[in-house]
């Protein structure tokens, strides 16, 4: 496994692991149950895309599974933002420690996909 994908697999996993416990607090603790769902489908699915990719069948199909943690990505993002307008009982100093994350894995996700997409590139 590259380097970069293991960087990438464990930040995704870690995230994934922060999303499921805030999923957990605001159901347990405020009986949110629409948001917390969204944000713990597409903040858990981000990682598992990115292990999908780590089989993918050719280049393109592993750039095309970036690019659905990716969108996972931003939907979370999304949902977080949601979240925390909302006012739904996290303190806004975790809020913006989870979204600086998410953003984070974005940024990671799109340099990973532009440097496959340059490489895929030059093969030809």
């Amino acid at each position: 496994m590259m380097n970069s994908q293991s960087v990438i697999r464990k930040k995704s996993y870690s995230f994934a692991l922060r999303i499921v416990r805030m999923s957990k607090y605001l159901i347990l603790k405020h009986k949110e149950y629409v948001l917390s769902k969204q944000v713990l489908r597409s903040g858990t699915s981000i990682g598992a895309m990115i292990r999908e990719s780590e089989y993918a069948e050719s280049t393109l199909d592993f750039i095309h599974k970036l690019r659905i943690a990716r969108k996972e990505a931003n939907e979370t993002h999304y949902w977080l933002s949601l979240l925390r307008d909302t006012e739904e009982g996290i303190a806004p100093k975790k809020f913006e420690n989870i979204i600086k994350e998410c953003e984070e894995l974005i940024r990671v996700l799109t340099s990973s996909i532009m440097t496959s997409i340059s490489k895929n590139k030059t093969k030809r």
